[in-house]
């Protein structure tokens, strides 16, 4: 079986010719979570930004499906890449309310009221569906951003630190709710996150980034 997304020889530098990372290869199954890990500045946002196609990489190739969205020669831009992207700033539409949020990225017309009441429920955000982001609490808002990142069905979940503004309880409580949310629907996921007990909690693999840009994958016991 191919891997859904592979990654190779992936390097990025600025316009100054410095290296943020090169040589990356990395490969992920269907169904697999995987954590990134590293220092500040290594890289690891960039890397999630590039493979949603929000910026384009020095140098590599990545195939989602085994189809090149992006090397030399072949650019796919980042709507049709079939990718659900989830930051810390959670980013709702504001002027959009908490069902129109989670609709507005599903394509099947017929029943996309119906997927977004799905999700909402899942998140347990179905009450707030009439809500604006403005009215709900960041908890809450985070919720509806998972909502909306899985309600189209992507080919692969990124989450940059999708946890970090959430206090220790409701952090917790939300990453049990997510993870089971993600095995139960075999969601293809990469996270990025500086906690490397939440990033552990979460994944079946991680990735640790070295400060030579060297990667090192490692089975999670969990």
């Amino acid at each position: 079986m191919k891997p859904i997304l592979e990654i190779n020889n992936l390097k990025h530098s600025y316009e100054n010719d410095k290296i943020l990372f090169e040589n990356l290869n990395l490969e992920i199954d269907s169904g697999e979570i995987i954590s990134i890990l590293g220092p500040s500045g290594c890289g690891k946002t960039t890397l999630l930004r590039i493979i949603a196609g929000l910026e384009t990489q020095t140098s590599g190739v990545i195939k989602i499906n085994n189809q090149i969205i992006s090397d030399a020669n072949h650019f796919l831009p980042p709507e049709k890449r079939k990718i659900g992207l989830v930051v810390q700033e959670r980013a709702l539409f504001p002027h959009l309310s908490v069902l129109n949020n989670v609709t507005f990225g599903i394509h099947n017309q017929k029943n996309k009221q119906e997927i977004a009441s799905d999700y909402l429920e899942l998140f347990r955000v179905q009450s707030l569906r009439n809500k604006y982001p403005h009215e709900i609490s960041g908890g809450e808002q985070q919720r509806v951003a998972l909502a909306r990142a899985m309600a189209p069905e992507p080919n692969i979940l990124l989450l940059d630190e999708p946890f970090n503004a959430l206090d220790g309880s409701l952090k917790n409580e939300l990453h049990n709710e997510t993870k089971k949310i993600f095995k139960e629907r075999q969601a293809t996921v990469l996270i990025v996150s500086h906690d490397t007990k939440e990033a552990n909690y979460f994944a079946d693999r991680s990735v640790l980034f070295m400060n030579n840009n060297i990667i090192i994958t490692k089975n999670n016991s969990n």
